[in-house]
Parts: C-alpha cells; structure tokens; sequence
C-alpha cells in the first residue's frame, strides 16, 4: 500500500506541476507514474503470481531475469567448448561451412586432451587421398534401388518446421544431391521443390492414414499416393524417437494451424500427440510383415524402421522375425537418446532412451549373429554434426549418417530454444509468419548445400589422413577414449 501511495502522491505532484509550469519533463515523470502505478494496482489485486503481490513491479524483475538468463549465459558466460546441447565451438563450425568461410582454428585446441572422455583418432605416416565423393545403395536387390550420400536431412516435419525452412531444406538437398526426410508430418507442397525424399510414417500415420472413431488408422490409399510419388526415394517407418522414446510425437497448439491440420487431417489449433503405438502391428512378425506391404504398395522402393533402441531383446526378436519370414527392412534407423529437435517431456528427454553410441554397437553385433549386413544398411541419427561424429558412427557399423540440428544451424538457428513454443527468432521453427518470412529459402538453401558438401569434404579429408581409401573402411580399433588419467581404450576394447 506504501507504494501504491507513493506512486499516486508523484502523479498528481508532477502533473500538477507540469500544468502549472507548463513543462513537457514533469508532464512525462507524471505519465511514467501513472503507468507504474497501474502495474502496481494489477500486482497487488491478481492472484496469480504470490511474488508480485508481495513486491508489486520489482517482483517482476525475477521474470525479466529468467528469461534473460539463456541468452545471458550463451553470449557472454560460456565458453567455446562448454555449451550445450551444442557448443559454441560445434555451433560456429556448421555456420562457418554453411557460409563458406574459413573454418581453420589458430593457436591449438581449447580442449583439455588429458580429460576423462576425451576421443581421438589414430591417423597414418601414409595418409590417402579420397577423390570421390561416398555413396551408399540401399535396396540393392529392390526394384527402385536408391543411391544415397552419407549425410542427409534427418526427420522434421512441416509444422514443426516453417514453410520456409523446409522449401530450403528440400532445395538444399536437391542441390546438393542428397535426401531430404519428411518427418512424420506428411508431405506438403514445401516438400516438393525437386529434393529426394525419405517419406516418413509415424504412430500417426500423416500423409497415410485416416481417423476413425478418434484413432488414426493406416490408409492404403493414402499411404500409396505419398509413397509412389517420383521425389519419394525410401520409406521410413518410425516406431520411436531419441528425444521421446515411447512417448510420439507431440505438435503444439500454436504449430497446428489451418494449412498444417490440413495436411495431417486433424483439427487445427489444438495440440497434436501422435500415440505411442501403431495400430497396424504389436509384435516382431507383424512389423516386418508391414514392412513388406508397404514395399509392395510403394511399387519396390527401399523401406526400413526407426527406432531409439529400448529393450534389447525386442529388437532380437524382430531379427528372429526376419529369419522366420525370409523377409527383412532395407535400412535401420538408430536415433540416440541424445538426439531431438521436437518438443518432449523433461524425463523423457534426460531418462529415456539408449545413447547412440551403444546403441550402434548392439545393433551391429546383431547384424553380424544374423548376417544380415549385405541386406540392411544402418542409417545413425543424434548429434551429427563435424566429420569426426561421422566417422565414429561408421566406425560402430553405420553406413549413412541423418542429422536434423546441423542442418537446422546451417538455415541459420541459433539455439535459442524455443521450438516448442513457436518463438524462434529465426524463422525456423515456427508458424508465425511474421518470423519465417524474413527466412529466404532461396539464400538459405545454398547454405544447407554448403554445409552438407563442406562436412563431406572433411570426413573424406579425415578419413584420408587415417590411411583409408573409403571413409566406410574404419575399424572401431581406429578410435580411442580416454578412460582415466592413465588409461586409454579403443572402440574395439570398449565397445
């Protein structure tokens, strides 16, 4: 009440004396008085916020502070090597290949290369040159074979994604010759610039379903009108994320608008959760029989799974399907539990999930029990970002690499974190049209070619002063980790 007082008894003073001498200054003190003492009044009568009541105005600074905070700490607090989920030093590196400008670094590593966890690569006293850019078949024996380079655009969907973010991303990818993945949001006209797509299926089944009775079913129609188109190149069906594993996907509110619902055939304006579970298996024979009708419907094009590995024994179980049917994916998909670009939940994002690294090494030892090696292809997702990244996964038997983060920095991100809330200051996450229209997909696009073809030049760079002619031929006993002080181990050893 003492402030509230104070604040009337100033408005009246400067406004009195402000007519009295006619001065524009105490006319402005009067106004700027009447204003704090409206929020004042506000503060003190809601009932909403405890801090405010008991400190009218000030107790807002706590907010101020809060959102300040971020922002605070990545400009001005940490340094190049500490941020996260990407450090400054990853986050330069992708602009830095975006734009085509100097990437060197003066003056010897920051890192400190006596610290548990750090890595290395062993290079060769005969280094080799690499000429030809890397490509991968997958689907060999399948009617529409596809050869695909080893980084592309990992899943994110329109939606999450701007319309302007997207036509760069496909236009980058066709420029660059690489694929594109849709996402579990369907195909929407953005997606159609000419880029090679992976069209991905989710637990909801967008661009190829149906809702009946509330539940979204699998559509054949539907499913075979996305999947046949010429710019579809493969078939990914999703089962799990590395962001939320067993949650589905979740599109806010302020995302889902008219052109958005539309293409997902939900209702506009309301948060859309994709379920946990598909509806059209439950068990290990009916996914890969799912998988072989969906091949069947696409006309022969190269279909896999993705998933976030979870219980081991599941994932044995759908190769022991393989064997039983004699029928099996083209390609896996293995998210890390580090990945996401999505909105989640905080335990699921922090508890749930394996990380990619041991994840790959699972799925590669059963790729060799099964000797299914000559038939899948393993595609790696989650925090994909320099040559090294790259080459590690190779190394734990991947063949491609997906990223979503790095190529969302090359259209011009910069962490701010607020993709779920439709707030991205860039444009690229979010359906405010006031934002991604200042994004030009034509100048981005050239920039999400640059950083997929400087970052290819660099693995084969890498892999080249390792001694190898195909950046595919690492051995696990090529890359080290420091254990302890003391103590260092190789892949092989460790994994």
């Amino acid at each position: 009440m003492k402030t509230i007082t104070s604040l009337t008894i100033a408005t009246l003073t400067f406004g009195v004396l402000g007519y009295l001498a006619i001065s524009t200054i105490l006319f402005v003190l009067s106004a700027v008085c009447l204003a704090l003492l409206c929020v004042t009044i506000y503060d003190v009568t809601q009932t909403k916020h405890t801090l405010w009541t008991n400190y009218p105005i000030i107790g807002r600074g706590r907010w101020i502070a809060e959102n300040l905070r971020p922002k605070l700490l990545q400009y001005f607090v940490e340094s190049d090597t500490n941020g996260t989920p990407f450090s400054r030093e990853q986050r330069s590196i992708v602009y830095q290949r975006a734009k085509n400008e100097v990437e060197s670094v003066p003056f010897g590593t920051e890192h400190n290369l006596n610290e548990v966890g750090t890595e290395w690569v062993s290079h060769s006293i005969y280094p080799t040159k690499i000429t030809e850019e890397p490509r991968i078949t997958i689907g060999s024996t399948r009617k529409q074979p596809y050869s695909a380079s080893i980084l592309n655009i990992s899943a994110m969907s329109y939606g999450a994604l701007s319309q302007t973010a997207i036509m760069a991303l496909n236009e980058g990818a066709r420029l660059g010759n690489f694929y594109h993945n849709t996402g579990e949001g369907g195909i929407s006209q953005y997606h159609l610039l000419g880029g090679d797509l992976c069209f991905q299926v989710g637990t909801g089944y967008f661009g190829a379903g149906r809702t009946l009775n509330g539940v979204r079913y699998f559509d054949e129609v539907a499913f075979t009108e996305n999947a046949t188109r010429p710019q579809v190149k493969m078939i990914e069906l999703k089962l799990s994320q590395g962001a939320k594993p067993g949650h589905g996907g979740i599109l806010p509110a302020k995302k889902n608008t008219e052109e958005v619902a539309k293409i997902r055939g939900v209702e506009p304006h309301t948060q859309v959760d994709s379920p946990p579970f598909h509806t059209s298996f439950n068990n290990a024979e009916g996914l890969i029989l799912f998988i072989e009708k969906m091949r069947q419907l696409s006309g022969g094009k190269p279909i896999g799974f993705k998933l976030c590995l979870g219980d081991k024994t599941e994932l044995e179980d759908i190769f022991k399907a393989m064997d039983t049917l004699k029928m099996y994916p083209d390609f896996i998909t293995i998210d890390g539990a580090e990945g996401g670009t999505g909105a989640a939940p905080l335990e699921f994002t922090n508890n749930v999930g394996t990380p990619l690294l041991e994840a790959l090494a699972f799925v590669d030892s059963l790729m060799t029990k099964y000797d299914r090696k000559k038939d899948i292809k393993i595609i790696a997702s989650g925090k994909m970002i320099d040559a090294f990244d790259i080459l590690r996964a190779f190394a734990l038997g991947a063949s491609i690499v997906n990223s979503a983060r790095g190529f969302m920095m090359s259209l011009g991100c910069i962490q701010a974190r607020v993709c779920n809330l439709d707030e991205c200051p860039v444009g690229v996450a979010t359906q405010n049209k006031a934002k991604w229209s200042a994004l030009d997909p034509q100048k981005k696009s050239v920039r999400v070619m640059n950083f997929h073809k400087n970052t290819i030049h660099a693995v084969m760079h890498l892999a080249g002063a390792m001694g190898l002619s195909k950046v595919n031929y690492i051995r696990r006993s090529q890359i080290f980790k420091r254990i302890s002080v003391t103590e260092v181990k190789s892949y092989q050893e460790l994994y």
